[in-house]
């Protein structure tokens, strides 16, 4: 005696077969927005530092993706508002202001620092 079970087996598969759908979109829609939020919080936005030409000397920027975010004429820490004697002097102190922002420390610049990277004022 034989029995014939296909209609069991036919029945079997189409009720565990999971078909493409709102389940399967969720699915892929949710790995998705897993990437683009493990993509976004590697992102780090890009600073650097560039020197520029003011009436008395020289002084620096600080951009962050194209956009100004510390624009400095004149020599911090200093009582008197006087720029920067050479290019290299502002590019130095620019440098240090971007390794302090890099290592998310506050970027003010005090007189020590001044004398340390021998900035003549």
């Amino acid at each position: 005696m034989t029995i014939n079970n296909n209609k069991n087996t036919k029945r079997f598969w189409f009720n565990n077969q999971e078909p493409f759908g709102y389940s399967q979109l969720a699915k892929y829609a949710f790995f998705l927005a897993m990437y683009l939020c493990l993509v976004s919080c590697n992102y780090k936005s890009r600073m650097s530092v560039s020197t520029i030409k003011t009436e008395n000397g020289w002084g620096y920027t600080i951009t962050q993706n194209d956009k100004i975010i510390i624009k400095q004429t004149i020599i911090p820490a200093v009582e008197n508002n006087s720029s920067f004697k050479s290019k290299r002097d502002a590019m130095k102190v620019g440098e240090l202001v971007l390794q302090k922002l890099n290592n998310n420390l506050s970027p003010t610049v005090t007189k020590n620092d001044l004398n340390l990277l021998s900035i003549k004022i």
